[in-house]
């Protein structure tokens, strides 16, 4: 059976990055350019610098890219590229790119959805992973239980009704002086700490998620009490949202009777919550726990392009209509 190259192509939010993957799950490259350094003094990412610097970037990023998987673009079987959701300026720029190429090369275009990027990503680093299983998808955009039926057949059982987590632990960060990205620095400062303060948990009567009432409650507290112990309340936090996640993942094991859980997004590089999921495994010894290395759980080309290979096989192509969808859903 002859290999299959598929160059993906990120550009959803604040990193520039394209990968060379083969057969969905071989990484040859992964080039990422990414802007923190830029938007740090922000406090967070500011939508049209991005996009600028997505424009400078993407071309050197495609050169060398190529060049570290050892290949030409007459090599590369199809092109894939992130549509949504994402910011939209961010996003056009990759999908402008990609439309460029595919009409230059006259290769495939494949559309990929973000969210389906990031369950993808375990894929590379678990190469015996198969569907089904159920998907705990964790970002600064997103938080969802996906029923990953097969690489390319999703059915959401649960959703965040207002913040996603990691928009979350952001805002969190940003109010105890923490600054951006937020999520890192939670992490690292919550290991210095005790979780002993009590926060409110918003349980839902299905598997959806609220965390805007713990994101207040922890602004209130600080605001209230200035001096807090913010080590303390950096632990207290993941300890109280890692609850809420693992509370709804009993519950959609028990619903689905699927005994592999897959953490995917910027949030499953958490510490405190990958640990938490270990001792749920532990616990429940039928369970199977996964998670993309660390590098692979944000914003990379890798991850698209092995979503991008089983779109592929699958039919799955794109005219040169194909437009960013900022608040694209995966189903």
């Amino acid at each position: 059976m002859k290999d299959i190259l598929i160059m993906g192509i990120e550009s959803s939010c604040d990193e520039t990055s394209i990968s060379i993957v083969k057969n969905g799950r071989e990484v040859l490259s992964n080039v990422i350019d990414t802007q923190i350094s830029i938007h740090e003094k922000y406090g967070g990412v500011v939508p049209e610098i991005a996009s600028r610097n997505h424009v400078e970037a993407i071309s050197n990023v495609m050169k060398k890219s190529l060049k570290d998987a050892n290949v030409n673009l007459k090599q590369i079987d199809a092109i894939a590229c992130t549509y949504g959701p994402g910011l939209v300026g961010a996003l056009l720029v990759g999908v402008s790119y990609a439309k460029a190429l595919s009409y230059a090369t006259n290769k495939p275009l494949v559309p990929v959805n973000h969210i389906a990027g990031h369950i993808s990503a375990n894929y590379i680093t678990h190469k015996e992973l198969k569907p089904p299983f159920l998907c705990v998808m964790m970002s600064g955009g997103n938080t969802q239980i996906i029923n990953v039926k097969d690489y390319t057949e999703f059915e959401v059982l649960g959703r965040t009704k207002d913040d996603a987590i990691g928009e979350a632990f952001d805002k969190v960060a940003r109010v105890i002086g923490l600054g951006y990205p937020g999520g890192p620095k939670v992490d690292k400062l919550a290991k210095e700490g005790e979780p002993n303060i009590n926060l409110p948990k918003t349980h839902m009567e299905n598997l959806d998620f609220s965390f805007s009432g713990i994101k207040t409650a922890v602004i209130n507290l600080h605001h209230k009490e200035p001096e807090i112990n913010k080590a303390n309340l950096a632990a207290s936090f993941e300890k109280t949202v890692s609850e809420m996640l693992i509370t709804n993942v009993e519950k959609a094991v028990n619903q689905t009777s699927i005994n592999k859980i897959v953490l995917a997004g910027g949030v499953s590089a958490n510490s405190y919550i990958r640990n938490e999921f270990d001792k749920l495994a532990n616990k429940n010894k039928n369970l199977q726990i996964y998670y993309p290395e660390l590098k692979l759980c944000t914003d990379n080309g890798a991850m698209i392009a092995s979503a991008g290979y089983y779109e592929f096989i699958k039919g799955t192509r794109a005219d040169l209509s194909l437009n960013a969808i900022p608040n694209l859903k995966l189903v």
